[in-house]
């Protein structure tokens, strides 16, 4: 009891109040707004841990407003994440050295092309990007082969493995087409840089297979394929970068997990009115 009167002594003290207003603070009730200001934030953490600790501000506040609560200003979200410490992952530069352009294979027209919006995709399966990158583990590198679909930003096909050869491609081809199945679209187009493996007598045979036309970015020109290799700053900035894969077979799973467990099915995506692939693909189905 003494100890207990020599703390509320020096909290008076501190705070340079009385005793009296002291105790007269703590027998108030907590006004609603607290209550609701303290729901809130639990909520908003609650999201944040669900979102592996990706979200910002955008998404969060995306998020909150799509599970049915009481509307909130973007404003407020803002604030009581800087006071609780919430805050989203920083992007970071990367630059994808998986391209070999030095060959004299044949080179496809370049028919999508990032500036123009008319050459853009009005309907899912109608134009996927392709891409390959690499992932480091504790045995060497790991590589993946991606097709997205540029209309729904979802993940349509891909293989990780420890070679960059053209197969990789063509099983995250075949991925691709299996899983789209009746839904792809007879003039598919598919776009990629001008790696060897886009080039190569395959990977133009198994096109012509399918009835799928080729598309090639300009020499040296990343934006070309900025969508490919903006999916792929994405899965370095939440995955890759904050795990040391000891070795390649940990590494795959986490990445199959992230592309079909998260990527495609949850993680909210601005361009899509802040809904997931997945979601934003059936909406237009319904």
């Amino acid at each position: 009891m003494v100890s207990e009167n020599i703390a509320v002594k020096l909290s008076c003290q501190a705070l340079q109040v009385s005793r009296s207003g002291l105790y007269a603070w703590r027998r108030r009730p907590v006004s609603e707004r607290s209550k609701q200001n303290v729901e809130l934030v639990m909520e908003m953490k609650k999201i944040h841990v669900e979102s592996r600790g990706t979200y910002g501000l955008p998404r969060l506040h995306a998020k909150l407003t799509q599970d049915g609560r009481k509307p909130v200003s973007r404003g407020k979200v803002s604030r009581l994440m800087k006071k609780e410490g919430i805050s989203g992952l920083i992007k970071k530069r990367f630059r994808v050295h998986t391209t070999d352009s030095k060959h004299e294979l044949p080179l496809a027209e370049r028919i999508f092309q990032t500036e123009e919006p008319a050459t853009h995709p009005v309907a899912p399966n109608k134009t996927w990007a392709s891409d390959i990158t690499y992932v480091p583990t504790g045995e060497g590198f790991l590589f993946l082969g991606t097709y997205l679909d540029l209309f729904t930003r979802k993940v349509t096909g891909f293989a990780v493995e420890d070679h960059m050869r053209t197969e990789l491609l063509l099983q995250a081809l075949e991925m691709a087409l299996g899983r789209q199945g009746g839904a792809v679209a007879v003039s598919l187009l598919s776009h990629s840089d001008r790696g060897s493996q886009y080039a190569s007598a395959d990977y133009r045979k198994k096109l012509k297979e399918h009835g799928i036309t080729a598309s090639m970015s300009r020499k040296g020109n990343c934006y070309d394929n900025a969508f490919a290799e903006s999916f792929f700053g994405t899965l370095k900035k939440e995955l890759v970068y904050r795990n040391d894969f000891k070795t390649k077979s940990e590494a795959k799973k986490a990445i199959f997990e992230y592309i079909e467990v998260w990527y495609n099915r949850q993680r909210l995506h601005s361009s899509l009115g802040y809904k997931s692939p997945v979601q934003f693909e059936e909406s237009l189905a319904a």
